[in-house]
């Protein structure tokens, strides 16, 4: 504790303390600053413990009345949260300094000495440092009070389609990947039909229907249940909930189109094929390679459904090829495709060998079968097909078979594979037979399609080392080298796995 005086000039001399005789320097009080000390406390009102509440969980500091705020130790941050917390106290003296004392991390105190002025007898300003000790307790904040009652999520985005196969999830799980927008997410859950992902905000919730709309098409609803009410401060607590419906359409799915529909697409054939599904849906119609794309908005006003789902593609042997070169188009005919090559072919089932029937039809994989290809294909001669605008067509124009894609050697396929991809950690039942069937047919469409590999991150897998012989060259699909990433592990300062960015 010192005076705060004017310097002294030479002419300037001392005087004797009015209480113990010592000589001083003149100052307003007359009193050298020891029996100042006794006479005046200038620190008196200031508590010199004071309590900060702090959350384990999250690590942050409670800033009064209701906001949690992350402090590192001895930053500003914190500096001014603690000394908000004696801010009421200190209105009479002026703060000139403030500075942490070094303590145990672990110790659960923090301190922090402090330098205060203040005018006392006759105008003399009294200056004097002191510690002030605060003690840290435990408490959860409501946000992680909310993860232990497992009442976290705030909002909720339900996302279905009504189809057996996945591979529009499988899909949409690379894009979400890709774009990091899982990070965000407290919960993924899997169940039939769909997936769940849970949020803390509704702002993210919100986010994440706005990249759904945008990478596939659908539809969307929102609704929301009162979770409680606070008649005094009017405020409302909802849970939300966004229920995003996906087009039941996949790709390699036959469609019908209907008679309204087809002809606005460009009088194109009311049977179909899905090649693509983006943010639009891609259609092909095997009788003259025109395509077009139906949007989100097209599809719900003019619905059709998938005629058949992939366990029901049978397997053809090519017996004879014939490419079509010279196709004219009728008036008003849309965009043909540059990719495929129209021809007819003569195929005959596998499982027929034995007898001598067989199939005509035309079909869009020209540039890619040749007589003695395997492809798999809808027979709609033997099928019983309950479709509103099939029944309606004449049965001249439905054709015996459709011809989806080529068949390779599934286990030649594997065996070659030196790539994978990333995965959400979601909870679930995990994989059966034929989710990891349908898995294999998705990273099948990956290799044939180039615009469908542009979405998604392919990661080189180095634990497998493909052998490459003569033999296993059968011409199916490859990703090439230049295609794939290789994949970083992210170490802790320990040296072991980092933690993973998703929590159940």
């Amino acid at each position: 504790m010192e005076y705060m005086q004017a310097p002294a000039t030479a002419s300037q001399g001392n005087i004797l303390c009015c209480t113990c005789g010592v000589p001083i320097p003149p100052n307003p009080a007359n009193m050298c600053v020891a029996c100042l000390r006794t006479q005046v406390d200038i620190s008196e009102g200031i508590p010199k413990q004071v309590t900060v509440h702090f959350c384990k969980q999250c690590e942050r500091y409670l800033q009064p009345p209701g906001t949690w705020v992350q402090c590192a130790l001895e930053s500003r941050e914190l500096m001014a949260l603690c000394l908000k917390k004696i801010k009421s106290s200190m209105t009479k003296v002026r703060l000139i300094d403030a500075s942490f004392l070094w303590t145990e991390p672990h110790s659960k105190r923090i301190k922090m000495k402090l330098t205060i002025q203040k005018e006392v007898m006759n105008g003399a300003i009294l200056q004097q440092v002191f510690v002030v000790e605060f003690v840290i307790q435990s408490q959860m904040c409501d946000d992680c009070h909310r993860v232990e009652a497992k009442d976290f999520w705030k909002a909720v985005v339900q996302v279905r389609q009504k189809t057996v196969h996945k591979k529009t999830f499988y899909y949409l799980e690379q894009l979400i990947l890709k774009h990091k927008l899982h990070q965000n997410a407290l919960n993924i859950k899997e169940i039939h039909e769909g997936i769940d992902f849970y949020y803390g905000s509704k702002q993210h919730a919100q986010k994440m229907v706005d990249f759904l709309q945008c990478t596939a098409p659908c539809r969307s609803k929102t609704s929301q249940r009162l979770i409680s009410h606070d008649i005094h401060s009017n405020t409302y607590n909802y849970k939300s909930t966004f229920s995003v419906e996906i087009v039941p359409v996949c790709k390699d799915s036959v469609v019908c189109l209907s008679p309204r529909l087809a002809q606005s697409l460009g009088n194109m054939g009311q049977v179909c094929v899905c090649i693509r599904v983006t943010s639009t849906i891609h259609l092909i119609d095997p009788n003259t390679l025109q395509i077009a794309e139906v949007d989100g908005n097209t599809y719900w006003r003019n619905p059709f459904n998938g005629l058949c789902n992939p366990r029901q593609l049978e397997e053809f042997i090519v017996m004879d090829i014939d490419i079509i070169r010279d196709q004219k188009l009728g008036a008003g005919a849309g965009m043909r495709s540059n990719k495929h090559t129209l021809a007819e072919v003569w195929v005959q089932k596998t499982s027929e060998m034995d007898s001598n029937q067989q199939y005509y039809c035309r079909t869009f994989l020209g540039h890619l079968l040749n007589i003695g290809d395997l492809v798999l294909g809808f027979d709609f001669a033997n099928s019983n097909i309950n479709d509103e605008y099939l029944n309606k067509m004449n049965p001249h124009h439905v054709p015996d078979v459709v011809l989806i894609k080529k068949s390779y050697d599934r286990s030649r396929r594997i065996k070659r594979r030196n790539w994978k991809l990333q995965e959400l950690a979601r909870e679930g039942d995990g994989m059966d037979t034929d989710d990891e069937r349908q898995y294999q047919d998705f990273l099948e469409d990956l290799e044939e399609d180039e615009a469908l590999r542009k979405n998604v991150n392919i990661f080189r897998d180095a634990s497998k080392i493909p052998v490459e012989s003569d033999t296993d060259d059968d011409g199916a699909p490859r990703v090439s080298l230049t295609e794939m990433l290789e994949e970083l592990s992210l170490t802790d300062a320990t040296g072991g796995e980092g933690a993973d960015m998703m929590t159940d």
